[in-house]
């Protein structure tokens, strides 16, 4: 079904911080005069945009300018001096290091102090001013999602609010921090454009949370990879299908099957029951049992007729494809995409909706 993506970071364990190590001094927790915001300025020549919440852990961070990772932040105080311990793992399965301290004083709504490796004499200035992130330009179409991540996650926001670029062929849109590319649709209406923009714009800020959390030394893998064809479009109809795969440093990689149904002139998410009024999820997943590709002596067997309704579902000229998305990443392989022939469903379909010509005809 149409869904939007969960948060990476959640899929992960433990945070960065989680190991109370105290290389950089001070007591845990923040001086009282913080409070959530987002500053931006320099640490020695390197221009840097450093987040802080005295509310939520993995909020504290900050980034390099053109550098898609962040860099994650435990918070200390030694009176009212600001101290934030700057911790990476270096390598799969190692342990969390302590690669920088940060020591800020507050100077007005500005941020002063130093910055040094931990054990080091030599410390670089830094130098941050408090932004006010609601009012920084947007430097893409104004959309639903681009002001939701705004709000929620600044930092984000700001590493992907700048202007995208077509491929050379000028099929595909691509998002140039990430790397990751969304289709674009001949005469798409503006309505239609903002949703593909923030399909892309999700996968963006996954893709770079997915970067934030992966050791140092792996900075380099790609860590969440996005995959996304157009399955049927028609002069009402746009479907899709979203195939992610990501490795961020947890246990094991996973993956993941979306399937969209859109209108082609608004952009809304069609329900598939807006179609079909008859198929609910134990509708289709009795269809999905009695379709070829579903051996019914395989050892996938007890497996697919114990799982959950649940299905990405997504349009195709010659039927209506359905792939498990409720399946446990150690028996993914089970989730084998079977198709609905048109014919099969024709009965059931919902003749007075406008999008039932495009797929019967009239």
């Amino acid at each position: 079904m149409y869904r939007w993506l969960g948060v990476v970071g959640c899929l992960l364990g433990a945070t960065a911080g989680a190991q109370n190590v105290q290389a950089c001094g001070g007591t845990p927790g923040l001086p009282a005069w913080v409070q959530a915001g987002v500053y931006s300025g320099t640490l020695g020549s390197s221009t840097v945009t450093l987040g802080l919440s005295p509310r939520n852990i993995d909020a504290n961070r900050y980034f390099y300018a053109g550098r898609a990772a962040d860099l994650f932040l435990t918070p200390f105080r030694s009176g009212n001096t600001l101290i934030l311990q700057e911790e990476v793992r270096l390598d799969y399965g190692a342990e969390t290091t302590v690669s920088g301290c940060l020591t800020l004083e507050r100077d007005g709504t500005a941020l002063r102090g130093t910055w040094k490796v931990p054990g080091t004499a030599r410390t670089l200035k830094v130098t941050l001013e408090a932004m006010n992130v609601a009012k920084v330009a947007l430097k893409l179409p104004a959309s639903p999602g681009l002001t939701r991540l705004r709000r929620s996650d600044p930092l984000t926001f700001l590493k992907l609010n700048r202007p995208w670029t077509n491929t050379a062929d000028g099929r595909r849109t691509r998002e140039p921090l990430s790397g990751l590319s969304y289709p674009r649709v001949p005469g798409a209406s503006p309505a239609l454009e903002l949703v593909l923009q923030d399909r892309l714009l999700e996968h963006a800020a996954a893709g770079l949370n997915c970067k934030s959390w992966l050791p140092q030394r792996a900075q380099g893998d790609d860590g969440y990879t996005l995959n996304v064809g157009v399955t049927l479009l028609t002069s009402r109809l746009l479907s899709l299908r979203e195939d992610v795969g990501y490795s961020c440093g947890g246990a094991h990689p996973d993956s993941s099957t979306t399937g969209l149904i859109l209108d082609r002139a608004t952009g809304r998410h069609i329900p598939l029951q807006t179609l079909w009024p008859s198929l609910t999820p134990a509708r289709l997943k009795t269809l999905y049992l009695a379709l070829p590709g579903t051996e019914p002596d395989s050892e996938c067997d007890d497996i697919l007729h114990g799982m959950e309704p649940s299905f990405a579902v997504y349009l195709t000229p010659a039927g209506l494809n359905l792939t498990p998305d409720s399946l446990p990443h150690v028996i993914a392989a089970c989730a084998e995409t079977v198709m609905v022939p048109y014919g099969q469903l024709r009965t059931g379909a919902n003749r007075a909706s406008p999008y039932y010509p495009e797929l019967y005809g009239r």
